[in-house]
């Protein structure tokens, strides 16, 4: 009974790892065609904006923030 739980469990995880990593893939491609028809000009954002973005920025490891975007960086500031 614990073995097939736990490959049920498996499965599961390996479902959604997949789905996580084809959503991951799909958004990456989408900052690069931006970025592209954006080439050249620069990307105004709003403060709210890169106060978002930086927010989010700042949970990932940065080997990973420099691989996906680089359009913002985050900094500590405002006590967030």
């Amino acid at each position: 009974m614990e073995n097939s739980l736990s490959f049920i469990i498996l499965l599961v995880c390996g479902w959604v790892n997949g789905h996580q990593q084809k959503t991951i893939e799909y958004l990456q491609e989408k900052v690069r065609v931006y970025k592209e028809q954006f080439e050249g000009h620069r990307i105004r954002f709003t403060d709210e904006q890169r106060r978002r973005l930086a927010i989010k920025a700042r949970a990932l490891d940065a080997k990973v923030r420099k691989q996906i975007a680089g359009i913002v960086t985050p900094v500590m500031c405002c006590g967030t």
